[in-house]
């Protein structure tokens, strides 16, 4: 990673919402001259840097931070159903993309036994049927 380059890229994220880098400090959690570090090229973000960031910001495309492939921020979940919805636009079921509404779930004679998270740094949380009652 070029420090200089992420430097840059990070000042048009501080720029995208409107912070300060004093602002954008405190939002994230880090000293003020972190963030001018960083900025200026001199240092190269930490792992905890990063994820700092993440947390605050997880809209962040942290592959456009890295490296500068993609785009700036992530794409909203709706924008990518609405994509499915189109692939099925042609009589196929379209529920088969569509996450279920709360009523579907409801009224339905199934019981969900089992929820994965997965997170941005690629861990994930396991909840099963048994651990809740």
């Amino acid at each position: 990673m070029n420090a200089t380059k992420f430097g840059k890229r990070l000042k048009e994220v501080i720029e995208h919402y409107s912070l300060s880098a004093s602002a954008f400090a405190e939002l994230i959690n880090v000293q003020r001259s972190s963030i001018s570090h960083v900025l200026s090229g001199r240092n190269k973000p930490s792992l905890d840097f990063i994820t700092k960031l993440n947390t605050a910001l997880p809209d962040v495309n942290l592959y456009w931070l890295l490296n500068g492939s993609g785009e700036m921020t992530l794409k909203p979940y709706s924008s990518v159903t609405e994509k499915s919805d189109k692939i099925f636009e042609n009589g196929e079921n379209k529920s088969k993309n569509k996450i279920p509404s709360k009523n579907m779930i409801l009224n339905s004679a199934k019981s969900i036994a089992r929820i994965v998270v997965f997170y941005n740094d690629g861990t994930f949380s396991d909840y099963t049927e048994n651990e809740n009652n």
